[in-house]
């Protein structure tokens, strides 16, 4: 039963990506992205990864998804289409992703993965104790410089939103 729940997720979320990729509404290609991060919190409950898939769900499928609905509207592109790219730049892409897949399947089928049992269980508490731990191997240094860098991004989101003021010397140009 889990290989064919795996197998539906899998094409869910390959149709999506296409999709998303795919489209020329920006909207439409955001709403396609959250069915993708959605179908990758399905695969993280299916191997019973809880934890995981619920930041899957509530910081990318939420926060980010939210985000970027919002910096779309906010800079009234809501109905925006997106240009087509010329037939070289296709063909050349195309290329890339076909190098790509064949780097990426070499890769899986040159080396002997073992399979490893994980008896180790980690807490919610341990966790949050590792992420703003001072000590080695914690993780608030990094913790603070994402929050800063996530407040410089705020900032400048609404600048650019909040476009230019017209001020008398603007106004006679």
């Amino acid at each position: 039963m889990e290989k064919y729940i795996f197998y539906i997720l899998a094409a869910i979320m390959i149709v999506f990506a296409i999709a998303s990729v795919t489209s020329r509404k920006m909207l439409r290609s955001v709403v396609y992205l959250l069915f993708v991060l959605c179908g990758i919190a399905g695969l993280y409950f299916l191997i019973d990864y809880n934890f995981l898939a619920a930041i899957q769900l509530t910081v990318y499928a939420g926060g980010i998804i939210v985000l970027i609905i919002f910096s779309v509207l906010l800079v009234h592109h809501i109905e925006m289409e997106l240009e087509m790219a010329k037939l070289s730049k296709q063909i050349i892409t195309a290329l890339a992703c076909l190098i790509g897949l064949g780097v990426f399947l070499y890769t899986i089928f040159s080396h002997d993965f073992q399979v490893i049992e994980n008896t180790k269980t980690t807490t919610v508490a341990d966790i949050g104790v590792l992420l703003l731990s001072y000590d080695a191997g914690g993780f608030i240094l990094p913790f603070e410089v994402i929050s800063i860098l996530l407040l410089a991004a705020m900032i400048g989101a609404i600048v650019i939103a909040k476009g230019k003021k017209l001020t008398d010397k603007n106004e006679t140009l």
